[in-house]
């Protein structure tokens, strides 16, 4: 029995401390050079046998004919291909480390209107999710509160850190609100959420309004609020949102439906808020209203069936193509609570074989990505002046059959791809003497 228990221990130990060989790189202290790779660019430009050279975190040059600067790590990248850091728009990441698992989630408060909740706050950095993100290329992450009317603010992150604060990419970027259905849920027909056993609202449109008349009377309010000059007691939910209104904020809707893309408009309209829909499946049927006022798109989760029966079973799919058409500016990302955003790449492969052409789709998940967070003059394509946050693939990083990233750099440092998944591969490949180490 001591025995068992103690093999329970080890255990316990092993998994914990699985990736405690897995730590920040330090600071850029040498350029580097990477010479001979087909160089994408994140803007629909694609360079053959072209150098980036990267010096104190920056991208200091990118083309075909550039000089390696004395002194620079030279990295052969001949046959490789080359990208921007790839940016998950919307995610639970560092909030949430086993969902079944209560108390391993930080990722709600108790409430309707928690605007002064921030993301960043409860961000774990040593989350064992995020070095297998890293592994697949994505480098940059938007961390998203959950629950409530007002939510709380999201931060954006990059995932190679000691603290949160160190993580803090952009800190406090946007509020994120989630409309009301303004609908009856959809029923199933075997019971539980949304089954015949579920409690409805008896007027759920009435009630929906409701909810979205409280949040119009939050932001007169706290318009007013921070109209004033000054103030005889400070409200911290009042100042939380004061970004919205000099647009240094964005405004995040979690929304899928028209009717609530149509409210979220008129939220546009009323107060002049930079607005973005999270979510988004039906935004194909109003992409010219969200063209017209220029509201960006994130798609959330493209691998998921229509959100109407009568939809063409393969539209999540085609939405991507849609919003390109109707000049939208779109994103998208991978919400799925079993890839917990490693399959981001693949949605965007998806929308590349309906309709989408490959740099069009690198883009939804790089440059335009950056333009809905607010953060596209800092990163999201490999053009000089911007972060160096660039990854080396020896394929396509759009198919999984040649998806494989074997270098990335975050502001120029480059990080350790390991993670406890390829350390328990390795692990049972030694014990069962499958590969020699």
């Amino acid at each position: 029995m001591k025995k068992i228990f103690l093999s329970l221990i080890v255990f316990g130990f092993l998994v914990g401390y699985g990736q405690a060989n897995v730590y920040p790189a330090p600071k850029q202290s040498q350029a580097v050079a990477i010479t001979g790779a087909t160089v994408h660019v994140g803007n629909g430009q694609v360079l053959n046998n072209a150098t980036v050279i990267m010096a104190d975190g920056k991208i200091t040059a990118v083309g075909t004919g550039i000089s390696v600067p004395t002194g620079a790590k030279r990295v052969d990248a001949q046959g490789k291909h080359v990208y921007p850091g790839l940016i998950l728009s919307a995610s639970n990441l560092g909030l949430v480390e086993i969902g079944s698992v209560r108390a391993s989630s930080d990722v709600r408060e108790i409430g309707d209107l928690n605007p002064d909740v921030r993301s960043i706050t409860a961000y774990n950095v040593d989350s064992k999710v995020i070095n297998t993100l890293r592994s697949n290329g994505v480098l940059l992450a938007n961390v998203v509160p959950e629950g409530g009317i007002v939510s709380g603010t999201s931060s954006v992150v990059q995932l190679d850190a000691w603290t949160p604060k160190d993580a803090g990419y952009k800190v406090d970027e946007g509020v994120h609100i989630n409309m009301p259905l303004l609908m009856a849920a959809p029923t199933r027909r075997f019971g539980g959420f949304g089954g015949p056993n579920a409690q409805q609202p008896v007027d759920p449109v009435k009630e929906g309004l409701d909810k979205v008349e409280k949040l119009k009377t939050f932001f007169q309010q706290a318009k007013a609020y921070n109209a004033e000059g000054t103030h005889d007691r400070t409200n911290l939910k009042f100042e939380a949102v004061k970004g919205l209104f000099d647009k240094s904020q964005k405004l995040y809707v979690h929304a899928n439906t028209v009717k609530q893309m149509l409210v979220a408009l008129d939220f546009v309209k009323e107060f002049s808020f930079d607005v973005v829909i999270v979510g988004g499946s039906d935004s194909w049927q109003i992409a010219d209203l969200l063209k017209q006022n220029n509201v960006s798109v994130i798609l959330n989760q493209m691998h998921s069936l229509p959100t109407a029966e009568d939809d063409d079973v393969d539209q999540p799919y085609k939405t991507p193509a849609m919003l390109q058409k109707a000049g939208v500016t779109f994103a998208i990302n991978d919400e799925d609570e079993q890839n917990r955003g490693r399959n981001l790449m693949f949605n965007a492969g998806t929308a590349a074989a309906y309709g989408l052409t490959k740099e069009q789709a690198l883009q939804a998940i790089t440059l335009n990505a950056a333009k809905c967070l607010g953060i596209e003059k800092q990163t999201g394509s490999i053009e000089v002046g911007k972060d160096a946050n660039v990854i080396i693939s020896d394929g396509d990083i759009l198919d999984m059959r040649t998806s494989q990233v074997t270098d990335a750099y975050i502001q120029g440092r480059q990080i350790n791809l390991d993670n406890k998944q390829k350390q328990l591969d390795e692990r049972y490949l030694s014990r069962y003497r499958l590969k020699q180490f």
